[in-house]
């Protein structure tokens, strides 16, 4: 199976970072680095490998690793539905801004997971809406992915101005010591005036960082290929249309369908109007990757919590009355639960056919 397709890359390494964060133990690093702890991290693991296996760029012509050379570069590898890398991507987006003008090259390889990832529009009109104008190389074929080893979304290459990767990342996190490796990096290449402080992100909606203190919930995944924990009665009708009817009440990281619904291999689909998925979650956010079946088609929804409008719960694709339309495939954060966290059920009602869902992140 390819490294681009395996779910447990990105469950593995959200995961971690809530283990960390119930340990205490998130920021340590950031808090012992300083520049020379980060001169002691940086090793040249090995010379950065070519790009010429990226099918398409975007906002940039093709660039060549040769043609990097004397530049400080980061590559960060990520797929756009990948809530880690969404929660990352505000502090890529501020260090290029910051440095491009002390000789910082971003490029972002995209790399699918999901099908529909593989088309350019979907990847070109993400890009936009998320203000990612710096380089990326459309990795339809995982041959950049396959060339770096790359194993997770999101990760994180850093190449010195002489073309060795110096330094890595993978996942969320350590966000200081990264960027005092990127001024490291470019005090050797011979910047000037680069300095010592690190930028401050405004984040928003699935952008804004997890709260892992109170995360219980895991990435769900619904197509037929991964899905769990499915509790609607007679359970999962491989690839046939069925009428499916949620239970009453569901245990914690249960979900269940309502309506008629036929199950791929990537996302269950909507056959019919008024159809509803429901979960039972403990997060303070709920995000659910999503989208019509019919490209230019609009579906609008409606979330609930307990039953109940989302109201002060909504999320950043919802309004105060629990309303919101999808218009193309990508992450939707639906609820975002004001203080203090608790379990609650979660419904989102959609009012036409022809809905796709693919798979629940929390945060």
């Amino acid at each position: 199976m390819s490294h681009a397709l395996t779910p447990s890359r990105r469950t593995f390494l959200s995961g971690a970072a809530a283990t960390l964060a119930a340990a205490g133990l998130v920021g340590y690093a950031t808090a012992q680095s300083s520049v020379s702890k980060v001169a002691e991290l940086l090793g040249a693991e090995r010379n950065m490998p070519q790009l010429d296996g990226a099918t398409e760029w975007l906002n940039s012509a093709a660039l060549t690793t040769a043609g990097l050379r004397g530049k400080v570069v980061l590559v960060n590898f990520w797929t756009y539905t990948c809530i880690n890398w969404l929660r990352q991507l505000p502090y890529v987006r501020a260090w290029e801004e910051k440095y491009r003008d002390q000789g910082l090259v971003v490029i972002g390889v995209h790399t699918p997971e999901f099908s529909f990832e593989h088309n350019i529009e979907n990847a070109h009109r993400a890009a936009q809406d998320m203000l990612v104008s710096y380089p990326i190389a459309i990795d339809n074929n995982y041959a950049v992915w396959s060339a770096f080893a790359n194993n997770y979304w999101p990760a994180l290459y850093f190449v010195d101005a002489m073309g060795r990767i110096r330094h890595h990342h993978f996942g969320e996190g350590a966000y200081d010591e990264s960027e005092r490796v990127l001024q490291q990096l470019l005090n050797e290449a011979g910047a000037s005036d680069v300095g010592g402080e690190l930028v401050t992100v405004d984040a928003r909606g699935a952008e804004v960082a997890a709260d892992w203190d109170d995360l219980r919930s895991p990435e769900s995944y619904l197509g037929l290929a991964r899905t769990e924990n499915f509790a609607s009665s007679g359970g999962v009708v491989r690839g046939n249309a069925r009428v499916y009817t949620a239970p009453t009440q569901l245990k914690l990281n249960q979900w269940a369908l309502t309506g008629n619904w036929t199950f791929e291999n990537e996302p269950v689909v909507l056959n019919d109007g008024n159809g509803r998925v429901v979960f039972q979650f403990h997060a303070r956010d709920v995000n659910l990757v999503m989208g019509p079946t019919t490209p230019g088609k609009s579906v609008d929804y409606r979330v609930l919590v307990d039953g109940q409008s989302a109201a002060a719960a909504h999320g950043f694709d919802v309004d105060e009355q629990g309303h919101g339309t999808l218009t193309y495939q990508r992450l939707y954060q639906l609820v975002r639960q004001p203080l203090p966290v608790t379990e609650r059920r979660f419904e989102i009602e959609f009012l036409d056919s022809g809905v796709a869902a693919y798979a629940f992140t929390f945060g």
